[in-house]
Formats: C-alpha cells, structure tokens, sequence
C-alpha cells in the first residue's frame, strides 16, 4: 500500500514537472575579470538588476557556515522540506493565533526567489513543491549557490557577488565574518536594515548574531572578537568600468556571463593615465586621440588595452574603439615585405637598391620628403622607410605572396580586399587594425612564429600552441637587427633621458592624408602597438609616427619593462655571415675594392658575384670606346667602366651628379646593336589618356638611355618630331585616337610604344 503510494505520488510529480517546469532561466550581469580575477568592468540585465553569479569556488567556508547556521541547519539533511520545522512552525502559529515563526528552507528561499509570489497557502503549496523540483535537479551546493545568486538586497541589488562589489568593492570569498554575518541579516528586513543608510542599525544586529555564534562555538573567540571589533564602513560605489573598450567588445562577442580576461590591471590603468597625458599635451596641434595594445610575447595574452585617450570625452569621440578600428598603416607593413624578400633570395640587408623615380603601370609613387636617395641599401630603405625601394621589391616579391602572408597573420580588412590591392598596399593602401598590427609584429618578437592573441581565458588557438611560421628565425633575425638601430631618423630626441629604457626594434608609418600615426614596437618581453590621431579622420600636418608615436611607445617601454635585463635575440644558427660588394651587396669579384660584413641564408640568399664593372676597349684618350667588331689591332687599351642603369643615369644627370661614362661609340662602327634600346618612360605604353577637347595639355616624351647614348630622335606615327638630347624631356600635344610613339639612338636602335588618346569635354 505504501509502496502504491508513493509510486502515484512519484507519477504526479512527474506529470506536474512535465506541465510546470522550473522557472530557472536566470539572467545574469554579464561581468569581465582581469588576470586575478576581479571584476573589473560590470553590465546591468535586461531588467536593470545588478546581479552578478557567484561561482561555487566564491563561496567561501566563513559564508557558507554562516548562513546554514542562521537560516537552515539541517540544508544537506532535508529533501527541500523541513517538516520538524514546518510542524513547529504551525503549532507556534495555531497557539498565538498568528504567523510567529516561519520554516522555510534555503530550498524553499530559492524556490520563492524564482517565482515571487504573494504569501498564501496556495502559493506556499506551489513553493513546497518548486522546492522539490530543486532537489530533484540540482545537487546541494548548487541550490545554496543560487541562493548567494538571488538573494535580494535592496534596490536593484540581488547576488552575495553584486553586493560585495558594489559594497565592498571586493569578491565574495574575500569578505571578513563581519562583512559576512552583516551581509545574511540584511534579506530578512531590506526596509528598515538599508546598507550604507542603516550602518549602525545593520551594526547592532550583526553583533547579536556574532555573540549568538560565539555561544554556540561556531567561530573561535579570536575571530568573534575581531568582527565584533571592525566597523561596518559599506558605501554604495559604483559599478567597476575599467577597461571600457575591452570590456563592450568581448560583451558583444563572448556570450558567457562570466568573461575572464588576462588584463594587467596595475598596467592597464598606469597606461590609460599615460595615454590621456600625453594626448592632451598634443591638443594645440589638433591631435585628439590614440590607442594602446600590449601583448605579453611569452603567452600571447594581451595584457593591456586601450582604445582611445579618455572613454568619457564624448566630444572626441572617446568611446569609439581605436584598437579595434581600420586604419590606413603606412609604412608598418615594410618590415614583413623585406623579411619575406630575404626568405626567397631576393634581397639581404647590404644589398643595393635604386630610390629614383618610378613608374609601374603608371604607378609612380613618391617618398615621404618627395626626395630621391639614388643607391641605397635594404637597411637604409627600411631605417628610413623609403616608399620607392619597397614598392620596386613588392614588386619583384609579388603583391600575391605578401597577401597571402597577411591573410595568414588574420588581418580580416586584407581578407576582403585582396582583389582589389595593389603595389599601393605597401605604402598602407589597405586596411588594418591596431589589434591584428600589433599580433603581426609579436611574431617578429617570437622568431617569425605568428600566434593568434589571446583576449580571454582560457583560450585555445585555432594555429595551435605551435602558431604559424611567417618568416624563417634568419630572415627574422636580419629584420630585428635593423628594426633595433638608434641611428634612425624616427628614434625619439629624448629616448637618452631614461637609463632604464630597454632595448626594442620598431618601426613607424604615417598614413596618407597624414591621418593616422602608428608605432610598433617588441623585444623579448612585450610587443607594444600605438596609434595615433583623430576617430574623425582628420589629417595634421604634424602627425607622424616617428615624431608623435614613437615617444609614446618609448615612454610605454620604459614603464612597464623599466630597467629590464636587455635580453636579446641571438643568431640562428641557420644564418650565415659573409663578405659583400659594399657598391652592390653581392659577392665580391676580382675589381671589387671595397667590401662589408653581411648576413645571408645558405642556398637561399643570391650568389651571384657583383656584376657593376665592366671591361670596355678605349682610346688613349679615353674618348672613343670599341666593341669587338671595330677593335683595332692596336692604339687602344682596356679599361674598367661602372655600369650605371639607364634610371640611375637620368637620376644623376637631374642632380647633375659626375659619374665616369663610357665613352662615345666608334663612330666609324657600322655594327647595329639590338641590346640597350631607349627605354620609353612616359607616356606609358597602352596607356588610355584623356585631354581637355577645349584646352588640351601637353604629354611629356622622356627615355632611358644608355650611359654611351648622347642623342635621341623622336617619331610620332612614324613621323620624324625632334631631335633632342637623351635626357632632355620633351612635350607635344597629341591628336585624338591611336598615336604610336618611337624614339630611336645615336646608335640607331629603337623603341617603340602605343597609346591612346580621348579629346572629352572637362
């Protein structure tokens, strides 16, 4: 019979579970933790409450010993219900014809917590059996847990964490007994014990209840003493905001209550202070705004992050995230370009190249001083992030294999646009975000390895532990050996100021427009990415990221790796050293005079021996040259040339720089030579050009010759023009449609191109 019963009884339990299940969908306050796990920034629920979880480990022994004690000694004994209680309860109530005493259990607390209701013995009915439906799914410390959760305090407080933080400004497990037994009186009366209205009323009744737990031995006297002694001083604070852009980021992305951050918080909030100081000292120039990541090289986390100068200057648009905003980057790209031209042998730091002006496909880019440098070496062109040097070796590379460098490295702007990008991509026409910047130059700091940062943890790679590898350790070592010069045009006036400042390798790059100022920079330790200028896109003519970005990153190093070890990157052991041409780079010939120590990688590197010089047949008086075909049986002599290509030659003559030429060609040489043709430089070969029908300007002619070339002849559709010096730039006006254009030697060789001309109404 019992049996039946309780099987009916378990069957309708069942049934009414089924038709009314728990309400225990609760909505938390979305908060992120720094690396120790403090709130540090806390988000109100859809219903304005502040209701922070409480994570088991929280609850601490002190807290859990107290509540039992003062609200359900039997908790882990009872299946929800307390029927002593209950018929102790009814009998008091019966006898005093009155609710004297009541027997809710922490069960049945939660269970009215879920579903507030009015107090009536039906609701108390339901509440009992809410109570049931907790036992049956959740285990004991789980039901104490949404206690702690749910337990109200007044206003718009529920949760043992929400007041603690808003109170105490401190997590739950770091309460003291007296903060503790204050906190458990409070839900029975929220009117009358207010905290931080009612301090010394809350005072008086938490020390009943200290003595009635020194009574009963539930503390030791010394810690009974204590609490009794300490003051009760809870203020209502605010809830903690700090890391503001951070923290609305990962609450947009990462759907968890709870978001665990590796944020330094000493370091951030040190930053912050930094970066909004220095911004306002660059007010009068009509620079508004930066932004800040750091990252931690050993692990990947990023440490500290900040995304504009001042989270509360509406004015400057301070709450729009600068880190993670696109942005125009300059030269900051350069340093992977030239890493990856040494990884395919197409370049080593004391190899030549030519700055003078260039035209590819009718793109001619400019340097930042619009000035040429003539010969200059890897290292020069990257110390001083020349445009002309990269774009000819992004050129040679491939714009293809960058991209795909930079798709690996996870710049998502880069991802979309790749179809649309060109040779310009080098000289920041893409764009990027100070947060994937700043990861690509950590694999700089990790030996070329790309590692995808960490915001959260714990947090899992998708590249794995062992990350991607981007450059090899010998390319990546050349770069940092370059990166780390101090005789560089963007190093910091005042970097000497500061003995502790340790040593980083960086690189800067000042966008178009001047609208955007970046500084990069990494050793062992940390790699720290700057941006600044103004969220409104507004150009200054004094932003630039030697000038106004790299103090910051100094400033920043010297914060926070002050008076560091200095460690540094070693040699692999992949890496070569050997002498080069110091006029070319490559390896040195029999006329080489003068040579230089350089780094290259084994049967990778070019080993090509220097090629600069060759050996031509003069006159006596040096004013005739031969070839082979005219060479006399005597009268002559063999003499070493230079050989200066055709750009170089109009680069020197422009500066009217003396450079030793080849002397004249016999003139009395019938020899037709097919090799060294003038070089059409513009107008550009199958170039569309569009004039004014009512004031059509000019097209310039200009060539490249060779050194031995004095005079050239024009032709316009196969009609003579001018005749002209090789290296003077001449102008015509051209008919409407297909226009050929040749220009031929004083040796007579030719070149030929084909344009196309529109007359259109301007």
């Amino acid at each position: 019979m019992l049996l039946t019963a309780t099987a009916i009884l378990l069957l309708l339990f069942v049934l009414f579970n089924l038709f009314s299940p728990l309400p225990d969908k609760i909505e938390y306050s979305t908060i992120v933790l720094d690396n120790k796990g403090e709130v540090i920034h806390a988000f109100l629920t859809q219903d304005q409450k502040w209701r922070m979880k409480t994570e088991l480990k929280e609850i601490s022994p002190i807290l859990k010993k107290s509540l039992l004690y003062k609200e359900d000694k039997y908790f882990y004994h009872h299946f929800g219900i307390n029927p002593i209680a209950m018929a102790r309860a009814a009998a008091m109530n019966l006898l005093h014809f009155k609710r004297t005493s009541g027997a809710s259990t922490i069960t049945m607390q939660v269970a009215r917590m879920l579903e507030p209701k009015d107090r009536t013995y039906f609701n108390k009915l339901k509440e009992t059996f809410r109570a049931f439906q907790l036992e049956w799914k959740y285990s004991k410390d789980e039901i104490l847990q949404l206690y702690f959760n749910l337990v109200p305090y007044g206003s718009n407080i529920e949760g043992v964490k929400s007041v603690s933080i808003l109170y105490f400004k401190k997590n739950p497990d770091h309460l003291s007994l007296a903060e503790v037994t204050a906190l458990s009186i409070i839900p029975n009366r929220p009117s009358s014990l207010r905290l931080g209205y009612k301090n010394d009323l809350i005072t008086r009744e938490r020390n009943k209840w200290l003595k009635r737990f020194s009574a009963d031995k539930l503390f030791n006297e010394k810690e009974i003493a204590d609490a009794l002694d300490e003051p009760l001083d809870a203020k209502r604070s605010e809830a903690p905001k700090f890391a503001p852009h951070l923290s609305l980021k990962l609450k947009k992305t990462i759907l968890t209550n709870i978001i665990s951050t590796y944020l330094e918080m000493q370091m951030q909030l040190k930053l912050e202070k930094m970066v909004k100081d220095y911004v306002s000292s660059l007010y009068t120039l009509g620079i508004h705004n930066s932004a800040v990541v750091v990252l931690d090289n050993k692990t990947h986390n990023i440490i500290a992050y900040i995304g504009s100068a001042d989270f509360n200057n509406s004015t400057d648009g301070g709450q729009v995230n600068g880190a993670d905003a696109v942005r125009q980057p300059g030269s900051a790209l350069k340093p992977l370009l030239y890493g990856l031209c040494f990884d395919n042998g197409i370049l080593a730091p004391k190899a030549m190249l030519t700055d003078v002006p260039l035209n590819i496909n009718g793109y001619q880019p400019e340097n930042y001083d619009s000035k040429f440098n003539g010969y200059v070496t890897v290292e020069f062109a990257l110390e001083n992030s020349l445009n002309i040097p990269a774009v000819k070796s992004l050129n040679d590379l491939g714009t293809e294999k960058m991209i795909s460098k930079l798709e690996v490295c996870n710049l998502k702007q880069i991802k979309k646009d790749e179809k649309k990008l060109g040779l310009s991509l080098i000289l920041g026409g893409c764009g990027v975000t100070l947060e994937e910047m700043t990861a690509l130059y950590s694999a700089f700091a990790n030996n070329g390895v790309y590692h995808q940062s960490n915001f959260i943890a714990p947090s899992k790679s998708p590249l794995g532990d062992l990350g991607v590898s981007v450059l090899s350790p010998s390319s990546n070592f050349m770069l940092t050996e370059i990166l780390s010069r101090l005789a560089r045009p963007d190093l910091p006036t005042n970097w000497e100021q500061s003995s502790h400042t340790p040593r980083i390798a960086w690189k800067t790059g000042t966008s178009y427009g001047k609208r955007d100022a970046w500084s990069i920079g990494y050793n062992k330790n940390y790699t720290v990415g700057v941006w600044v200028g103004n969220f409104s896109g507004a150009g200054v003519p004094e932003l630039s990221g030697a000038n106004i970005a790299t103090p910051l990153l100094f400033k920043i190093f010297n914060t926070i790796d002050y008076n560091s070890s200095n460690e540094w990157y070693n040699m692999p052991k992949e890496c070569g050293i050997r002498s080069v041409c110091s006029e070319t780079g490559k390896l040195p010939n029999d006329f080489c005079k003068n040579t230089v120590m350089d780094y290259f990688i084994p049967l990778v590197s070019n080993s090509t021996k220097c090629d600069n010089m060759r050996e031509v047949a003069v006159d006596a008086n040096d004013k005739i040259s031969y070839c082979k075909n005219c060479l006399p049986d005597n009268g002559y002599k063999k003499k070493f040339y230079k050989i200066v290509p055709p750009e170089m030659q109009s680069y020197y003559e422009e500066n009217r720089i003396a450079y030793e030429k080849i002397p004249t060609h016999n003139p009395k040489c019938d020899k037709v030579f097919i090799e060294g043709a003038p070089s059409i430089r513009s107008p550009k070969n199958g170039t569309e050009y569009f004039i004014s029908k009512k004031t059509p300007e000019p097209l310039q002619l200009s060539c490249d010759v060779t050194n031995d070339v004095k005079t050239v002849y024009w032709y316009i559709n196969n009609r003579f023009y001018k005749k002209t010096d090789a290296r003077t730039k001449l102008f015509f006006i051209p008919e409407d449609n297909d226009i050929k254009i040749s220009c031929t030697d004083d040796k007579g060789r030719n070149s030929d191109i084909w344009i196309k001309v529109k007359r259109v109404s301007l």
